[in-house]
């Protein structure tokens, strides 16, 4: 019988704690970053670029990318049962990637993963079966939106400034809204336990940073009072900035 590889000295010297992710990157055989999650019985390996398992689908580098493919060519397409169970799959390894990525601070990395899902929503909820099936995963877009939004803003904060990061937020903040509001659920974005997550980031940024209105929020305000002097004064040095 040939010998079977264990983990036994591998998962003895990483022990599992069920209060904190643990992840680590390391190396490959082949020199390749890879990314390793300790969980309960074993650990998760996840490639760091295309799909997290380093699989093809269909040819294509992930699910998305061959359903993108197949609605161009026939944009009546409804999605198979066996298609619902692979994009199943794909959300769930893009999350674990996702969370890995946030834990060690690699924030534009978690944005891009959290975008890919999101494209990914987009497209499913197109070509669905049903509405129960849609509903089934819509229900997860507001978390997928606050880990997006959540690293923008503390990317943001690394690579720019704290304005820049409150700005993120409150943009992230409206596309969560769109989605209440799309749902008929608007009374309860504001009680929502992932809105104030970001509402209490962006305030504690606020404080920490001293930061005031930024300029969106001196613009938004401006609109609002019908003060278009100051608006368009406002909007100027937005331009200014974004050339700069």
């Amino acid at each position: 019988m040939k010998k079977q590889t264990h983990f036994d000295e591998m998962i003895s010297k990483w022990s599992f704690d069920p209060s904190a992710l643990g992840v680590r990157l390391v190396k490959g055989k082949d020199g390749r970053d890879v990314l390793q999650m300790r969980v309960d019985m074993g650990i998760l390996q996840l490639e760091t670029t295309g799909r997290p398992d380093g699989e093809l689908y269909e040819g294509h580098e992930t699910v998305l990318d061959h359903l993108q493919q197949s609605q161009l060519e026939d944009g009546e397409k409804v999605l198979t049962e066996q298609q619902c169970m692979d994009i199943d799959r794909e959300f769930m390894q893009y999350y674990h990637r996702r969370i890995c990525w946030l834990r060690l601070q690699f924030y534009n990395r978690a944005v891009m993963d959290a975008d890919h899902t999101i494209r990914l929503m987009n497209i499913t909820e197109s070509m669905s079966p049903d509405e129960e099936w849609t509903g089934s995963h819509e229900q997860y877009r507001p978390f997928v939106l606050f880990h997006r939004t959540q690293a923008e803003a503390l990317g943001q904060l690394e690579e720019a400034s704290a304005e820049e990061a409150i700005q993120a937020i409150n943009t992230g903040l409206k596309t969560m809204n769109h989605f209440f509001e799309k749902h008929e659920a608007e009374e309860h974005f504001e009680s929502d336990e992932l809105v104030v997550r970001l509402i209490d980031l962006r305030e504690s940024l606020r404080n920490e940073y001293s930061v005031g209105q930024t300029l969106n929020e001196q613009l938004a305000d401006a609109v609002e009072r019908e003060q278009y002097e100051l608006a368009a004064r406002l909007r100027d040095e937005l331009s200014r900035r974004e050339l700069n």
